[in-house]
């Protein structure tokens, strides 16, 4: 191993830290469930830190929950900042892992950093342009374009986009704290459970708020066609995990359109248009270890 990287996708339920490099030389991973900033963080610092004095960490590559700073010269630049995960708004992640590692650090939304890992070594391997869309405790999408994560004032934030309620079907007021009723409030994983009364893994598959669900992420998927024109859209996240809700959104997204701003070639492929992450829950993690990778480069270059 030429060199040693380190790799965090932290998210809202879950931080993953690894060392090592992807895909083949993962020297270890660890899980640490997401409690409070300052005791997430340091069980996080705590692991670096050890690898760090036996083999120096090159680089860290962070894809993290959002919404998040990513302009560098900000004061604020690599916080949380107003995010729906209780305790986390404002809290310091690229600062707090810089004091811990002396080493260059990437860092993007765990969004990006999925379709990353995905366009490099999973579903988006030979395209210039994808989206990533995570349904699971939020929903978040993130958009690769030239292997690069889309970025503008701030980053995309799909996951709160307007939709509404489905008139005459569904009279859930939404669980977004912040919107209510965006596609996060009306389709997320918490939003399932609070609408049935159930978590989503509990309910069958002939339920029907997976039907419900398969037409507000078609919805979401159409926007994205339209807006975007993607080579590919994968969809992951644990409500993704429901595999029956592919054929229902693909259908859904032709019905939606109608021939309008989707090639037939693409109509007549949807299987292959609309699918699950190649890399499954190790997306984030790969996307992770290319930031680091680009960190790297980048500190490379600036000598």
């Amino acid at each position: 191993m030429d060199v040693m990287l380190g790799a965090v996708e932290a998210g809202g339920s879950k931080f993953v830290c690894a060392v090592g490099s992807w895909p083949d030389e993962v020297v270890e991973r660890v899980r640490i469930p997401t409690a409070a900033p300052a005791e997430t963080l340091a069980q996080a610092e705590r692991f670096f830190q050890r690898h760090h004095r036996e083999t120096p960490l090159s680089a860290i590559g962070i894809g993290c929950f959002g919404p998040l700073d990513l302009e560098r010269g900000s004061s604020t630049y690599g916080y949380i900042t107003s995010t729906p995960k209780p305790g986390w708004t404002n809290t310091d992640i690229v600062g707090r892992l810089q004091d811990a590692v002396d080493a260059p650090i990437g860092f993007d939304t765990d969004v990006n950093a999925a379709g990353l890992g995905e366009f490099r070594w999973g579903a988006g391997r030979g395209l210039d342009c994808l989206v990533y869309l995570t349904v699971g405790t939020g929903i978040g999408g993130g958009a690769i374009v030239g292997g690069r994560p889309l970025h503008g004032a701030s980053h995309p934030e799909m996951g709160h986009a307007r939709t509404g309620q489905i008139p005459a079907v569904d009279s859930f007021e939404g669980a977004c704290p912040f919107h209510g009723d965006c596609l996060e409030g009306l389709a997320s994983g918490p939003a399932i459970q609070r609408r049935w009364g159930r978590p989503p893994e509990s309910l069958a598959d002939d339920h029907e708020a997976w039907r419900l669900e398969a037409e507000y992420l078609a919805g979401a998927a159409a926007n994205i066609v339209v807006t975007l024109s993607p080579q590919r859209v994968i969809m992951g996240g644990g409500v993704m995990r429901r595999r029956r809700l592919f054929p229902m959104i693909r259908a859904q997204v032709v019905e939606m359109l109608r021939g309008y701003g989707i090639t037939k070639e693409i109509e007549r492929n949807m299987d292959e248009y609309i699918v699950p992450p190649a890399l499954g829950d190790d997306a984030g993690l790969a996307g992770a270890f290319a930031l680091a990778e680009s960190a790297l480069l980048a500190g490379e270059d600036a000598v």
